[in-house]
């Protein structure tokens, strides 16, 4: 799935050149569930941001099923992004002046999915995370938790092979948080999908059987507890 070789990332402060990301390497498996943390300003955001292909690396390659994305031109990543990877943020990203199911459809527009279809699967991406009768309802009617919800069906109406989740669970209290996880692995585990999230929280981070801990722009990689990445 993702092959990480050597990769840096440098930015501009000042007159001086900062490595967000200092030559990284990094596999993940097709299908695992890997988990990012790391506290404000390690680089765990920098990953994300190139493993979404929405940013490029400085030096080094970053290879999706053998394709460098640091090679491909805009076009390619743009694809890229809308038919292989979903995107899940703390935020929500929602369209207040749409209900959940224009949130979940406007995914689709990008691939020229047509209405009827695109309404038939929002609804079945709404269905798979609990939210099937409130389709009709706005983000504020909604609480955090179903609005991450939505977030979440968004991502999934697309069908990705990767869904890439940054803090999904920062403004939600410990039960919906809970709730939120379970629901992402068991999509995962339902769908095959590749899961990566990234987040501050140890209990969230220690579910997945894998942790990148993210320092100062460096990764090791910590094996977390052998009962299949279950919190304690």
């Amino acid at each position: 799935m993702y092959e990480l070789r050597q990769v840096t990332k440098l930015y501009r402060k000042g007159r001086k050149e900062v490595a967000a990301l200092a030559r990284v390497d990094l596999e993940v498996a097709d299908g695992e569930f890997l988990s990012i943390q790391g506290p404000t300003g390690s680089g765990k955001t920098t990953l994300m941001l190139l493993l979404g292909a929405l940013d490029r690396p400085s030096s080094g390659s970053i290879l999706l099923d053998g394709k460098d994305l640091s090679q491909l031109r805009s076009g390619q990543l743009t694809d890229t992004r809308a038919r292989t990877l979903g995107f899940v943020f703390q935020n929500y990203n929602l369209m207040p002046t749409l209900t959940a199911a224009e949130n979940v459809q406007a995914a689709l527009v990008p691939l020229g999915v047509p209405p009827n279809e695109a309404r038939r699967r929002a609804r079945a991406a709404l269905d798979d995370v609990g939210l099937g009768e409130r389709a009709g309802f706005y983000p504020l009617e909604l609480s955090g938790g179903e609005q991450q919800r939505v977030a979440i069906a968004r991502a999934l109406v697309k069908e990705p092979r990767v869904l890439l989740a940054d803090e999904p669970t920062g403004n939600l209290d410990e039960g919906t948080r809970d709730e939120v996880v379970a629901l992402l692995e068991g999509l995962r585990s339902s769908r095959g999908l590749t899961l990566i999230v990234a987040t501050h929280d140890s209990q969230v981070a220690r579910r997945a059987p894998r942790t990148a801990v993210m320092e100062k722009g460096r990764l090791r990689i910590r094996n977390n507890q052998s009962n299949g990445g279950q919190a304690e």
